[in-house]
Protein backbone atom coordinates (compact mmCIF):
# COMPACT_ATOMS: atom_id res chain seq x y z
CA UNK A 1 0.00 0.00 0.00
CA UNK A 2 1.88 3.38 -1.29
CA UNK A 3 0.63 6.89 -0.92
CA UNK A 4 -0.16 6.58 -4.74
CA UNK A 5 -7.96 8.74 -9.16
CA UNK A 6 -9.73 11.73 -8.64
CA UNK A 7 -8.20 15.34 -7.44
CA UNK A 8 -10.21 17.52 -6.23
CA UNK A 9 -10.37 21.04 -8.15
CA UNK A 10 -7.87 23.81 -7.08
CA UNK A 11 -10.77 25.87 -5.98
CA UNK A 12 -11.65 23.94 -3.83
CA UNK A 13 -8.60 23.16 -2.34
CA UNK A 14 -7.73 26.76 -1.94
CA UNK A 15 -10.91 27.20 -0.09
CA UNK A 16 -10.13 24.65 2.38
CA UNK A 17 -6.28 26.21 3.32
CA UNK A 18 -8.12 29.71 3.33
CA UNK A 19 -6.66 31.53 0.81
CA UNK A 20 -7.91 33.24 -1.91
CA UNK A 21 -6.23 34.10 -5.58
CA UNK A 22 -3.24 36.67 -5.05
CA UNK A 23 -3.35 36.89 -1.12
CA UNK A 24 -0.37 35.09 0.78
CA UNK A 25 -0.89 33.18 4.02
CA UNK A 26 -1.06 35.50 7.13
CA UNK A 27 1.36 34.52 9.42
CA UNK A 28 0.97 32.80 13.19
CA UNK A 29 3.21 32.65 15.51
CA UNK A 30 4.80 29.01 15.02
CA UNK A 31 3.86 26.55 18.31
CA UNK A 32 7.08 24.56 19.47
CA UNK A 33 7.30 21.10 17.26
CA UNK A 34 6.67 17.81 18.96
CA UNK A 35 9.58 15.68 19.16
CA UNK A 36 7.99 12.36 17.02
CA UNK A 37 9.27 9.14 18.80
CA UNK A 38 11.19 6.82 16.91
CA UNK A 39 10.23 4.12 18.68
CA UNK A 40 6.46 4.83 17.41
CA UNK A 41 5.37 4.28 20.75
CA UNK A 42 1.60 5.35 21.80
CA UNK A 43 1.01 7.01 18.49
CA UNK A 44 -2.96 7.37 18.56
CA UNK A 45 -2.63 9.27 22.10
CA UNK A 46 -0.20 11.34 20.76
CA UNK A 47 -2.18 11.72 17.82
CA UNK A 48 -5.19 12.90 19.90
CA UNK A 49 -3.07 15.60 21.12
CA UNK A 50 -1.71 16.71 17.94
CA UNK A 51 -5.43 16.68 16.40
CA UNK A 52 -6.56 18.83 19.23
CA UNK A 53 -3.15 21.41 18.93
CA UNK A 54 -3.89 21.63 15.04
CA UNK A 55 -4.69 20.74 11.42
CA UNK A 56 -0.98 20.83 10.74
CA UNK A 57 1.67 20.56 13.77
CA UNK A 58 5.63 21.09 13.53
CA UNK A 59 6.81 18.25 14.66
CA UNK A 60 11.06 17.16 14.72
CA UNK A 61 11.96 14.20 12.67
CA UNK A 62 15.00 12.55 13.49
CA UNK A 63 18.45 14.49 13.21
CA UNK A 64 16.30 17.42 14.43
CA UNK A 65 14.76 17.91 10.99
CA UNK A 66 11.73 19.93 10.76
CA UNK A 67 8.72 19.16 9.40
CA UNK A 68 5.17 18.94 9.74
CA UNK A 69 2.04 16.56 10.11
CA UNK A 70 -1.23 16.91 8.62
CA UNK A 71 -3.56 15.58 11.55
CA UNK A 72 -7.29 16.07 10.41
CA UNK A 73 -9.41 14.07 7.70
CA UNK A 74 -10.49 16.79 5.98
CA UNK A 75 -7.28 19.32 5.58
CA UNK A 76 -5.24 15.80 4.90
CA UNK A 77 -7.76 15.04 1.76
CA UNK A 78 -7.57 19.07 0.57
CA UNK A 79 -3.87 19.20 1.31
CA UNK A 80 -2.58 15.82 -0.76
CA UNK A 81 -4.79 17.44 -3.42
CA UNK A 82 -3.81 21.02 -3.30
CA UNK A 83 -2.06 22.02 -7.43
CA UNK A 84 0.61 23.67 -4.87
CA UNK A 85 2.10 20.62 -2.59
CA UNK A 86 4.86 18.30 -4.35
CA UNK A 87 6.26 15.15 -4.00
CA UNK A 88 9.26 15.38 -6.19
CA UNK A 89 12.25 15.67 -3.26
CA UNK A 90 13.60 18.44 -5.70
CA UNK A 91 11.02 21.04 -3.42
CA UNK A 92 12.85 19.30 -0.02
CA UNK A 93 14.56 22.36 0.94
CA UNK A 94 16.96 21.33 3.25
CA UNK A 95 18.04 18.47 1.13
CA UNK A 96 18.38 20.43 -1.55
CA UNK A 97 20.63 22.54 0.97
CA UNK A 98 22.74 19.80 2.02
CA UNK A 99 21.17 19.87 5.16
CA UNK A 100 20.46 16.28 5.71
CA UNK A 101 23.08 14.13 6.47
CA UNK A 102 23.85 10.70 4.95
CA UNK A 103 22.45 7.64 6.74
CA UNK A 104 19.25 9.87 7.55
CA UNK A 105 16.62 6.73 8.11
CA UNK A 106 13.78 8.66 6.25
CA UNK A 107 16.22 9.56 3.24
CA UNK A 108 14.93 6.44 0.92
CA UNK A 109 10.96 8.21 1.15
CA UNK A 110 12.45 11.90 -0.66
CA UNK A 111 14.80 9.71 -2.75
CA UNK A 112 13.78 6.83 -4.44
CA UNK A 113 12.93 7.12 -8.24
CA UNK A 114 9.55 6.20 -8.75
CA UNK A 115 5.70 6.61 -8.47
CA UNK A 116 5.56 8.42 -4.69
CA UNK A 117 8.19 10.83 -5.71
CA UNK A 118 7.24 12.08 -8.68
CA UNK A 119 4.88 15.13 -10.08
CA UNK A 120 3.14 15.83 -13.49
CA UNK A 121 3.93 14.52 -16.17
CA UNK A 122 6.50 12.46 -14.77
CA UNK A 123 4.05 10.66 -12.41
CA UNK A 124 1.70 10.17 -14.79
CA UNK A 125 4.19 8.26 -17.13
CA UNK A 126 5.51 6.31 -14.16
CA UNK A 127 1.89 5.58 -13.07
CA UNK A 128 0.92 4.55 -16.17
CA UNK A 129 3.56 1.92 -16.84
CA UNK A 130 2.68 0.17 -13.17
CA UNK A 131 -0.98 0.06 -13.93
CA UNK A 132 -0.73 -1.45 -17.26
CA UNK A 133 0.97 -4.43 -15.75
CA UNK A 134 -0.88 -4.08 -12.36
CA UNK A 135 -4.50 -4.91 -14.23
CA UNK A 136 -7.54 -6.25 -12.28
CA UNK A 137 -7.20 -9.32 -14.73
CA UNK A 138 -4.19 -9.88 -13.36
CA UNK A 139 -4.99 -8.88 -9.48
CA UNK A 140 -8.26 -10.98 -9.59
CA UNK A 141 -5.82 -14.09 -11.21
CA UNK A 142 -3.97 -13.99 -7.93
CA UNK A 143 -6.85 -15.16 -5.94
CA UNK A 144 -6.33 -18.52 -6.33
CA UNK A 145 -2.93 -18.89 -5.55
CA UNK A 146 -3.88 -16.58 -2.10
CA UNK A 147 -6.22 -18.74 -1.37
CA UNK A 148 -4.00 -21.71 -1.62
CA UNK A 149 -1.15 -19.78 0.61
CA UNK A 150 -2.92 -18.63 3.14
CA UNK A 151 -4.56 -22.70 3.71
CA UNK A 152 -0.66 -23.99 3.54
CA UNK A 153 0.25 -20.72 5.99
CA UNK A 154 -2.95 -22.24 8.50
CA UNK A 155 -1.46 -25.19 8.38
CA UNK A 156 2.19 -23.91 9.12
CA UNK A 157 1.01 -22.08 11.96
CA UNK A 158 -0.61 -24.78 13.65
CA UNK A 159 2.19 -27.25 13.30
CA UNK A 160 4.60 -24.04 15.23
CA UNK A 161 1.36 -23.59 17.81
CA UNK A 162 1.78 -27.24 18.53
CA UNK A 163 5.72 -26.96 18.79
CA UNK A 164 5.37 -24.30 21.40
CA UNK A 165 5.96 -25.66 24.63
CA UNK A 166 3.25 -22.95 25.62
CA UNK A 167 0.64 -23.45 22.72
CA UNK A 168 1.87 -19.55 22.17
CA UNK A 169 2.88 -18.44 18.52
CA UNK A 170 3.65 -15.34 16.87
CA UNK A 171 0.77 -15.01 13.96
CA UNK A 172 2.45 -12.05 12.50
CA UNK A 173 5.89 -13.57 11.76
CA UNK A 174 3.71 -16.86 10.74
CA UNK A 175 1.12 -15.67 8.74
CA UNK A 176 0.24 -12.01 8.72
CA UNK A 177 3.98 -11.68 6.91
CA UNK A 178 4.64 -15.07 5.14
CA UNK A 179 0.78 -14.29 2.89
CA UNK A 180 1.56 -10.48 1.53
CA UNK A 181 5.01 -10.94 1.49
CA UNK A 182 4.80 -14.47 -0.82
CA UNK A 183 1.56 -12.48 -2.90
CA UNK A 184 3.58 -9.38 -4.25
CA UNK A 185 6.48 -11.88 -4.89
CA UNK A 186 4.89 -13.98 -7.16
CA UNK A 187 3.70 -10.75 -8.72
CA UNK A 188 6.72 -9.58 -9.14
CA UNK A 189 8.45 -12.53 -10.40
CA UNK A 190 10.59 -12.49 -7.46
CA UNK A 191 12.42 -16.10 -6.26
CA UNK A 192 11.67 -17.25 -2.61
CA UNK A 193 15.43 -17.49 -1.86
CA UNK A 194 14.99 -13.57 -1.91
CA UNK A 195 12.24 -12.74 0.71
CA UNK A 196 13.40 -13.04 3.93
CA UNK A 197 16.14 -11.09 2.93
CA UNK A 198 14.41 -8.86 1.25
CA UNK A 199 11.79 -8.05 4.31
CA UNK A 200 14.61 -7.84 6.91
CA UNK A 201 15.76 -4.79 4.61
CA UNK A 202 12.81 -3.34 4.35
CA UNK A 203 12.58 -3.43 7.87
CA UNK A 204 15.46 -1.31 7.76
CA UNK A 205 14.48 0.97 5.29
CA UNK A 206 11.15 1.62 6.34
CA UNK A 207 12.59 1.53 10.55
CA UNK A 208 12.87 5.27 12.08
CA UNK A 209 15.52 4.04 14.65
CA UNK A 210 17.75 2.84 12.12
CA UNK A 211 21.35 3.57 12.44
CA UNK A 212 22.63 5.90 9.44
CA UNK A 213 25.22 3.27 8.39
CA UNK A 214 22.52 0.37 8.77
CA UNK A 215 20.60 2.76 6.63
CA UNK A 216 22.87 3.21 3.97
CA UNK A 217 23.82 -0.87 3.95
CA UNK A 218 20.46 -1.89 3.81
CA UNK A 219 19.67 0.57 0.83
CA UNK A 220 22.61 -0.55 -1.39
CA UNK A 221 22.04 -4.46 -0.42
CA UNK A 222 18.15 -3.39 -1.70
CA UNK A 223 19.12 -2.20 -4.85
CA UNK A 224 21.81 -4.86 -5.58
CA UNK A 225 19.02 -7.37 -4.67
CA UNK A 226 16.49 -6.18 -6.84
CA UNK A 227 19.18 -5.61 -9.65
CA UNK A 228 19.81 -9.48 -9.65
CA UNK A 229 16.16 -9.56 -9.96
CA UNK A 230 15.52 -7.55 -12.96
CA UNK A 231 19.06 -9.29 -14.56
CA UNK A 232 17.12 -12.88 -14.17
CA UNK A 233 13.56 -11.42 -15.63
CA UNK A 234 15.68 -9.60 -18.68
CA UNK A 235 17.28 -13.14 -19.30
CA UNK A 236 14.39 -14.76 -18.91
CA UNK A 237 10.44 -13.23 -18.92
CA UNK A 238 7.69 -14.30 -17.12
CA UNK A 239 4.25 -13.61 -16.78
CA UNK A 240 5.24 -11.08 -13.89
CA UNK A 241 5.61 -7.62 -13.37
CA UNK A 242 8.65 -6.93 -13.65
CA UNK A 243 8.84 -8.53 -16.87
CA UNK A 244 5.95 -6.11 -18.03
CA UNK A 245 7.62 -3.02 -16.74
CA UNK A 246 11.07 -4.24 -18.39
CA UNK A 247 9.52 -4.89 -21.49
CA UNK A 248 7.85 -1.42 -21.03
CA UNK A 249 11.36 0.43 -20.76
CA UNK A 250 12.79 -1.55 -23.65
CA UNK A 251 9.75 -0.49 -26.50
CA UNK A 252 11.01 3.08 -25.33
CA UNK A 253 14.05 3.96 -23.79
CA UNK A 254 14.01 6.87 -22.65
CA UNK A 255 10.21 5.99 -20.98
CA UNK A 256 11.83 4.23 -17.33
CA UNK A 257 15.42 4.41 -16.40
CA UNK A 258 17.18 1.38 -14.75
CA UNK A 259 17.20 3.59 -11.29
CA UNK A 260 13.45 3.93 -12.13
CA UNK A 261 12.68 0.57 -12.57
CA UNK A 262 14.96 -0.47 -9.14
CA UNK A 263 13.02 2.44 -7.38
CA UNK A 264 9.50 1.08 -8.71
CA UNK A 265 10.54 -2.19 -7.97
CA UNK A 266 11.32 -1.06 -4.29
CA UNK A 267 8.47 0.36 -3.31
CA UNK A 268 6.22 -2.08 -4.75
CA UNK A 269 8.43 -4.90 -2.52
CA UNK A 270 7.79 -2.66 0.70
CA UNK A 271 4.65 -1.55 -0.17
CA UNK A 272 3.08 -5.00 -1.25
CA UNK A 273 3.76 -6.61 1.67
CA UNK A 274 4.76 -4.33 4.71
CA UNK A 275 1.43 -2.40 4.79
CA UNK A 276 -0.69 -5.87 4.19
CA UNK A 277 1.17 -7.63 6.63
CA UNK A 278 0.14 -4.44 8.90
CA UNK A 279 -3.56 -4.42 7.85
CA UNK A 280 -4.09 -8.13 9.13
CA UNK A 281 -2.11 -8.05 12.30
CA UNK A 282 -4.27 -5.06 13.35
CA UNK A 283 -7.61 -6.16 12.28
CA UNK A 284 -6.53 -9.33 14.49
CA UNK A 285 -5.69 -7.45 17.24
CA UNK A 286 -8.85 -5.49 16.88
CA UNK A 287 -11.31 -8.12 16.77
CA UNK A 288 -9.60 -9.98 20.06
CA UNK A 289 -10.11 -7.05 21.77
CA UNK A 290 -13.85 -6.91 20.19
CA UNK A 291 -15.18 -10.27 20.31
CA UNK A 292 -19.04 -8.79 19.92
CA UNK A 293 -17.31 -7.48 16.73
CA UNK A 294 -15.72 -10.84 15.94
CA UNK A 295 -19.45 -12.33 16.58
CA UNK A 296 -21.39 -9.69 14.56
CA UNK A 297 -19.18 -11.27 11.56
CA UNK A 298 -19.41 -14.36 12.25
CA UNK A 299 -22.69 -14.89 13.10
CA UNK A 300 -23.99 -14.61 9.14
CA UNK A 301 -26.78 -12.87 9.38
CA UNK A 302 -25.63 -10.13 7.11
CA UNK A 303 -25.04 -7.27 9.22
CA UNK A 304 -21.57 -6.98 8.57
CA UNK A 305 -19.05 -8.86 5.97
CA UNK A 306 -15.09 -9.60 6.63
CA UNK A 307 -14.79 -6.71 4.07
CA UNK A 308 -16.31 -4.15 6.25
CA UNK A 309 -13.90 -5.81 8.93
CA UNK A 310 -11.02 -4.53 6.73
CA UNK A 311 -12.35 -0.91 5.82
CA UNK A 312 -12.99 -0.35 9.91
CA UNK A 313 -9.20 -1.52 10.59
CA UNK A 314 -8.39 0.98 8.02
CA UNK A 315 -9.74 3.46 9.61
CA UNK A 316 -9.77 2.77 13.13
CA UNK A 317 -6.15 1.35 13.40
CA UNK A 318 -4.10 2.77 9.65
CA UNK A 319 -1.26 -0.16 8.76
CA UNK A 320 0.74 3.40 8.19
CA UNK A 321 1.10 6.52 10.42
CA UNK A 322 2.74 9.22 9.22
CA UNK A 323 3.51 8.89 5.75
CA UNK A 324 6.13 10.87 4.92
CA UNK A 325 6.18 13.53 1.95
CA UNK A 326 5.09 16.15 0.29
CA UNK A 327 6.42 19.54 -0.31
CA UNK A 328 4.89 23.07 -0.47
CA UNK A 329 5.75 24.94 -3.07
CA UNK A 330 4.93 28.05 -1.36
CA UNK A 331 4.39 29.00 1.90
CA UNK A 332 0.95 27.32 2.21
CA UNK A 333 -1.77 27.92 5.11
CA UNK A 334 -3.50 24.40 6.38
CA UNK A 335 -5.95 26.11 9.20
CA UNK A 336 -4.30 28.30 10.82
CA UNK A 337 -0.49 26.77 10.46
CA UNK A 338 1.36 28.33 7.75
CA UNK A 339 3.80 25.51 6.08
CA UNK A 340 7.06 27.06 4.95
CA UNK A 341 7.92 26.27 1.22
CA UNK A 342 9.93 23.70 1.27
CA UNK A 343 9.14 22.22 4.48
CA UNK A 344 8.75 18.40 4.57
CA UNK A 345 4.92 17.27 5.40
CA UNK A 346 3.73 14.01 6.87
CA UNK A 347 0.13 13.05 6.03
CA UNK A 348 -0.68 11.32 9.59
CA UNK A 349 -3.68 8.35 8.64
CA UNK A 350 -4.26 6.71 11.54
CA UNK A 351 -4.57 10.38 13.31
CA UNK A 352 -7.26 11.20 9.98
CA UNK A 353 -8.42 7.49 10.90
CA UNK A 354 -10.26 8.84 13.98
CA UNK A 355 -10.29 12.38 13.93
CA UNK A 356 -13.91 13.02 15.26
CA UNK A 357 -14.83 15.72 12.67
CA UNK A 358 -15.01 13.50 10.26
CA UNK A 359 -16.40 10.07 12.10
CA UNK A 360 -18.03 11.46 14.77
CA UNK A 361 -17.74 11.16 18.28
CA UNK A 362 -16.97 7.49 18.45
CA UNK A 363 -14.60 7.51 16.18
CA UNK A 364 -12.50 5.76 18.84
CA UNK A 365 -15.03 2.94 18.67
CA UNK A 366 -14.17 0.17 16.39
CA UNK A 367 -17.34 -0.41 15.21
CA UNK A 368 -17.52 -2.73 12.00
CA UNK A 369 -20.93 -1.77 11.02
CA UNK A 370 -19.74 1.72 10.61
CA UNK A 371 -18.99 1.90 6.75
CA UNK A 372 -22.72 0.42 5.91
CA UNK A 373 -23.78 3.39 6.85
CA UNK A 374 -24.84 5.83 4.16
CA UNK A 375 -23.25 8.96 5.56
CA UNK A 376 -20.33 7.76 6.95
CA UNK A 377 -16.91 9.43 5.50
CA UNK A 378 -14.46 6.94 3.78
CA UNK A 379 -11.31 6.65 5.48
CA UNK A 380 -7.76 7.85 3.81
CA UNK A 381 -5.78 5.09 4.70
CA UNK A 382 -4.83 4.17 0.67
CA UNK A 383 -4.12 7.93 0.13
CA UNK A 384 -6.14 10.37 -1.55
CA UNK A 385 -5.76 12.12 -5.30
CA UNK A 386 -3.66 10.90 -7.94
CA UNK A 387 -1.28 8.92 -5.85
CA UNK A 388 -4.17 7.05 -4.43
CA UNK A 389 -2.70 3.02 -3.72
CA UNK A 390 -2.37 1.33 -6.91
CA UNK A 391 -2.11 -1.90 -4.82
CA UNK A 392 -5.65 -1.25 -2.79
CA UNK A 393 -7.30 -4.14 -4.25
CA UNK A 394 -4.71 -6.35 -4.03
CA UNK A 395 -4.56 -5.47 -0.05
CA UNK A 396 -8.45 -5.48 0.55
CA UNK A 397 -8.38 -9.10 -0.88
CA UNK A 398 -5.54 -10.19 0.40
CA UNK A 399 -6.22 -9.69 4.12
CA UNK A 400 -10.05 -10.34 3.27
CA UNK A 401 -9.41 -14.07 2.52
CA UNK A 402 -6.85 -13.72 5.46
CA UNK A 403 -8.94 -12.87 8.15
CA UNK A 404 -12.14 -15.28 6.97
CA UNK A 405 -9.92 -18.36 6.74
CA UNK A 406 -7.83 -17.58 9.75
CA UNK A 407 -11.06 -17.08 12.36
CA UNK A 408 -13.30 -20.12 10.33
CA UNK A 409 -10.24 -22.66 11.17
CA UNK A 410 -9.39 -20.93 14.52
CA UNK A 411 -12.57 -19.31 15.50
CA UNK A 412 -11.82 -19.02 19.52
CA UNK A 413 -8.19 -17.34 18.37
CA UNK A 414 -7.47 -15.46 21.27
CA UNK A 415 -3.99 -12.90 22.57
CA UNK A 416 -1.73 -14.91 24.72
CA UNK A 417 -0.69 -11.23 26.51
CA UNK A 418 -2.90 -7.87 27.30
CA UNK A 419 -3.46 -6.07 24.52
CA UNK A 420 -1.15 -3.06 25.89
CA UNK A 421 1.63 -5.35 26.52
CA UNK A 422 2.12 -5.44 23.11
CA UNK A 423 5.08 -3.73 21.87
CA UNK A 424 4.67 -1.30 18.57
CA UNK A 425 7.18 -1.65 15.62
CA UNK A 426 9.93 0.80 15.49
CA UNK A 427 8.62 3.14 13.24
CA UNK A 428 6.53 6.06 13.41
CA UNK A 429 5.86 5.64 9.74
CA UNK A 430 4.47 2.03 10.01
CA UNK A 431 1.56 0.90 12.77
CA UNK A 432 1.76 -2.05 13.72
CA UNK A 433 3.04 -4.41 16.72
CA UNK A 434 6.24 -5.83 16.46
CA UNK A 435 4.69 -9.21 17.57
CA UNK A 436 1.30 -10.64 18.19
CA UNK A 437 1.08 -13.73 20.37
CA UNK A 438 -1.79 -15.73 20.13
CA UNK A 439 -3.28 -19.22 21.19
CA UNK A 440 -5.31 -21.18 18.31
CA UNK A 441 -8.50 -23.25 19.45
CA UNK A 442 -11.18 -24.22 17.26
CA UNK A 443 -13.85 -23.73 20.39
CA UNK A 444 -15.91 -20.31 19.65
CA UNK A 445 -17.04 -18.35 22.59
CA UNK A 446 -17.22 -15.11 23.15
CA UNK A 447 -14.62 -13.33 26.27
Amino acid sequence: MTDETGATGATEATEATGETDGQCPVPHAAPAPHRLDPTGAGQHAVNARLRERAAAVPVLLPGDVTAYAITRHEELKDFTTHPQVAKDARHFAALRDGEIPPGWPLATFATVRGMTTADGADHKRLRSLVTRAFTPRRVEALRPAVEELTAALLDRLAEAAAEAPDGVVDLRRHFALPLPMGVICRLLGVGPEHQDRLHALSNDIVGTRTAPERALAANREMIAVLGQVAAARLRSPGDDLTSALIAAHEEDGDRLSEEELIGTLLLMIIAGHETTLNLITNAVRALCAHRDQLELVRSGVGEASWGDVVEETLRYDSPVSLFPFRYPTRDLSVGDTVIPQGAPVLVSYTSAGRDPRAHGADADRFDITRHTRPDAARHLSFGHGAHYCLGAPLARMEATIALDALFTRFPGLDLAVPDDALVPHPSFVGNSPQELPVRLTTAYGAR
